[in-house]
């Protein structure tokens, strides 16, 4: 099996070399999503619940692109900055991603790129 490179141009295009998605049989595997705009990479938002919501928008944006919704993610996993700031970022994560209850991880960390507060990867399945 080859894996296919994704890439969404209604997500931010990546800043290094990675790529923002490879498909590989019928799973999906999502680069990290932080908050950024997708034309001008600059970071949106200043708070997590802003982050949060605007890095769903960019991971979401790369399951359209593929004919996929929500629904389809089977694992999520999530850097935070302050772990302390859980019960913000779980409200918007389940705002956003309604009725989808992937398996997920949530882990604090010491940074993130370009000082965010959150990054979400994930992988879904066709």
């Amino acid at each position: 099996m080859i894996p296919r490179l994704i890439f969404s141009s209604e997500a931010p295009a990546p800043v290094g070399p990675y790529s923002q998605a490879v498909e590989c049989g019928n799973l999906i595997f999502i680069s990290g999503q932080i908050a950024l705009d997708k034309d001008t990479s600059e970071v949106i938002g200043s708070t997590l619940k802003e982050q949060t919501r605007a890095a769903l928008k960019n991971l979401k944006a790369i399951l359209t692109s593929q004919g996929l919704t929500s629904g389809s993610l089977v694992k999520t996993t999530v850097f935070l900055r302050d772990i302390g700031a859980f019960g913000d970022f779980n409200q918007i994560y389940q705002e956003e991603l309604g009725d989808a209850r992937p398996a997920r991880s949530v882990v604090e960390v010491s940074g993130l790129p370009k000082n965010v507060l959150v990054e979400i990867e994930a992988v879904a399945c066709r």
